[in-house]
């Protein structure tokens, strides 16, 4: 069966998605997440700053009670300057508090679903392709700004609206002094439009900065600690780091200067406006000293609160910047996420095919895999055999659906694999791949997460251990399946490269009966002989599963190790260019044999 070759098609989620979009988005989730603690707190955090507004109306009543010697005034004065400096003392102290309470939980829920998110998306691009990188390092350096977000949003309408009553105060002496508020303007606008233009200066630079940070990783970290020391690099990652931190700042310091000049300019237009506001009560309207004394007292206030506006502003703006890239992150899961609405089988009779597939990462022009057809019967032990860079891994990416084909199509039973439930499908896979995980648990909880429904039965870690030849490991630890794993950890322990990939094969074992057993160069660390030995025991204990029709799956660059194979399928320059069994292939004398030769002498 075959169906007609297909193009990728392209899938949404892949633009920065709106201000106001985003920010909704945000504030919706905070109030599924806590939404009478977001109420409470909103109202306390806001309400703390209306109260200092009123001062300077309390100091206009007292200096007009002072000269018209009312008593009545002046009590009503001291009376609400005391109120105003309690009433914002408590608000500020208790909603504090509260927000601090509202943040510590939003932020727990707030990781939990940027980890859920870059989890549940089917594909691995986004972690391999460089401009999703760029935006997930982004979102990642300033995730700290989404706990904030919220916070600032609450303090930057408390300050609008502080602003709102002091403009209020300034326009019940004359409502020529509204302009005041006028000036006051560009130096919110200017707030604003710089944090985006920085913003987008800094996406634009964050390559250089993530090349800084990666520098900084190797010379802090243990993995490259002994490279770096017999080759005596230090001193060269340090000048690295210096100049990649140095590109960076160096495109984005002078946007920030530019931006700063601006504001400066518009902080000083306001400057001379409000000199001028009080030059004009006094003078053109000859007020009272209790409205001069409101105007000097709001108009200073004035340019304090915008201060603050605009400092909550510019932070705001980098918050709802972070925010957009959650938005993003959301969209582009939520894309990648449709298009799957089948079942896979509960167990293969015909067997996988590749139908003119052809693949080419994200990004790139170059194929990975050019136009290959090929059949895996069910059932069948297939060896991929091929030099580095021939297509291995990526053939592996494709079946496992970490990727989705460029053209043509992979089809489990005659049906289209990438119409099939994505997490359904990957419940029918087991393995283990050459770039595994290190995860520093508990060395039975590191076996068990093949297998989370298991991860606790003894019988079952230990069949897989056995099965990966893995004994040897669990017996040498000081707690057996009990011992902490990794150095860092207190009575952590530390094991050796092989033995790591011991544990991760184990891991892939946990699975008794998968439709697809994926071996991608797990042994690569092991000699020739053992991986030999290894992938023919788990070539007969599949010929032993063939009821359900498992495709095993080994891939070596190894030609001699994987001579028990049913089906080899020899990759090289992205084409499959021979397949089938190794007498076959060796009677043919072609590419197969020619490498098979070679790295047999070399062995000898």
């Amino acid at each position: 069966m075959s169906v007609p070759h297909r193009r990728r098609k392209s899938l949404g989620g892949d633009d920065i998605p709106d201000v106001l979009p985003s920010l909704w988005r945000a504030l919706a989730f905070a109030y599924r997440a806590e939404p009478r603690l977001l109420i409470v707190s909103f109202l306390l955090v806001t309400g703390a700053w209306v109260p200092a507004a009123l001062t300077a109306l309390w100091l206009k009543l007292l200096a007009d009670g002072v000269k018209t010697g009312h008593g009545g005034a002046i009590a009503a004065a001291m009376i609400g300057l005391a109120a105003s400096t309690i009433a914002a003392w408590l608000l500020r102290i208790v909603g504090q508090r509260v927000q601090r309470l509202f943040q510590e939980r939003a932020t727990i829920a707030i990781e939990a679903h940027v980890v859920e998110l870059q989890g549940s998306v089917a594909s691995i691009e986004h972690h391999e392709r460089p401009e999703y990188l760029d935006r997930l390092q982004i979102l990642k350096d300033h995730a700290f700004l989404l706990n904030h977000l919220y916070g600032s949003l609450m303090s930057a309408v408390g300050a609008v609206a502080r602003v709102l009553i002091t403009i209020g105060l300034l326009m019940s002496v004359s409502p020529v002094l509204f302009v005041l508020g006028l000036f006051a303007a560009p130096t919110i606008v200017f707030s604003s439009w710089r944090a985006g233009v920085e913003r987008r200066n800094e996406e634009r630079a964050a390559p250089r900065r993530r090349l800084a940070r990666h520098f900084f990783d190797l010379g802090t970290q243990a993995g490259a600690g002994k490279e770096i020391r017999v080759w005596r690099i230090g001193p060269r990652l340090v000048s690295w780091r210096r100049e990649a931190w140095d590109d960076w700042y160096g495109r984005v310091a002078g946007t920030r200067k530019v931006s700063a000049a601006w504001h400066s300019l518009a902080w000083t237009i306001f400057g001379g406006a409000y000199v001028g506001a009080v030059v004009f009560t006094a003078s053109v309207l000859h007020a009272s000293p209790g409205d001069v004394l409101l105007v000097v007292a709001a108009g200073g206030q004035l340019s304090a609160f915008l201060g603050e506006t605009a400092s909550q502003t510019d932070f705001l703006r980098w918050c709802i910047e972070a925010a957009q890239r959650l938005a993003w992150l959301e969209n582009y899961a939520a894309a990648r996420s449709v298009g799957s609405e089948l079942d896979p089988p509960s167990r293969l009779t015909h067997g996988i095919k590749l139908d003119h597939v052809s693949f080419r990462y994200p990004g790139t022009e170059q194929e990975v895999l050019r136009d290959v057809d090929l059949e895996l019967p069910a059932g069948s032990v297939i060896a991929i055999v091929g030099e580095n860079g021939a297509g291995k891994t990526t053939l592996v990416k494709l079946l496992c659906r970490f990727y989705e084909p460029t053209s043509g199509a992979i089809l489990v039973d005659g049906t289209e694999l990438g119409r099939m439930k994505v997490d359904e499908w990957r419940d029918r896979l087991a393995g283990a791949f050459q770039d595994f995980m290190r995860f520093e648990f508990s060395a039975g909880r590191t076996v068990g997460l093949g297998e989370l429904a298991r991860a606790d039965d003894i019988l079952a870690l230990e069949r897989a251990i056995g099965r990966a030849g893995a004994g040897d490991v669990i017996e040498k630890l000081p707690s057996g399946l009990g011992t902490q794993l990794g150095p860092t950890w207190t009575n952590g322990v530390e094991l050796s490269f092989g033995q790591w990939q011991k544990l991760a094969l184990s891991r892939g074992f946990m699975r008794d009966r998968p439709l697809v057993l994926v071996l991608d160069e797990p042994t690569a660390a092991l000699d020739a002989d053992t991986e030999h030995s290894l992938f023919e025991r788990f070539a007969d204990a599949s010929r032993d599963a063939r009821e359900d029709g498992r495709i095993t799956i080994l891939v070596s660059h190894r030609f001699s190790t994987v001579r028990m194979a049913d089906l080899i399928v020899v990759l090289d320059g992205a084409r499959v260019v021979e397949y089938g069994s190794h007498d076959e292939l060796m009677g043919r004398a072609g590419l197969y044999a020619e490498l098979y030769g070679i790295q047999a002498r070399a062995y000898r």
